[in-house]
């Protein structure tokens, strides 16, 4: 994060005027996101799984939903509300975005059930329906189908 925040600074100084957009997988953890504060100006984060069983089955990770959704708690309390400019840019804010995966309807349903509850119509979001499978999805049964 050092480097990163580094290269921010430096590109800064020498005229960079366009907002700083982090593209993250959400599962961070909330004292790295709290070194970036002041340097990020549009948080990107993916929000895949509506609970930890689904983050531990499908990407291997451990308290996915609990880490993610006080990562974006973090994100949205250092960047807030979007704001756009006058040519509808975005220049600060929150994007979360959303991969609809097969066979998980109620999983999407339970993501944006949460973000609304917890968001309501504060931020921005991006559903995406691309999903292919990839890698061990394709060994996966009940992943492995675009939808």
């Amino acid at each position: 994060m050092p480097q990163i925040i580094k290269a921010i600074e430096i590109a800064r100084s020498k005229g960079l005027k366009i907002p700083i957009i982090y593209n993250t997988n959400g599962y961070e953890n909330v004292e790295t996101l709290k070194l970036l504060e002041g340097y990020i100006d549009v948080y990107l984060p993916d929000f895949k799984y509506a609970n930890n069983e689904l983050g531990e089955k499908f990407s291997n990770v451990k308290k996915y939903f609990d880490i993610t959704t006080k990562a974006l708690k973090e994100m949205y309390r250092q960047v807030g509300n979007p704001y756009l400019d006058e040519n509808k840019m975005i220049k600060k804010g929150l994007i979360i975005r959303h991969l609809i995966l097969p066979n998980n309807i109620e999983n999407s349903k339970q993501v944006l059930k949460y973000i609304k509850e917890n968001y309501n119509d504060s931020i921005f979001i991006s559903i995406m329906a691309q999903y292919f499978p990839a890698y061990k999805a394709k060994e996966t049964a009940q992943i492995n189908r675009k939808l």
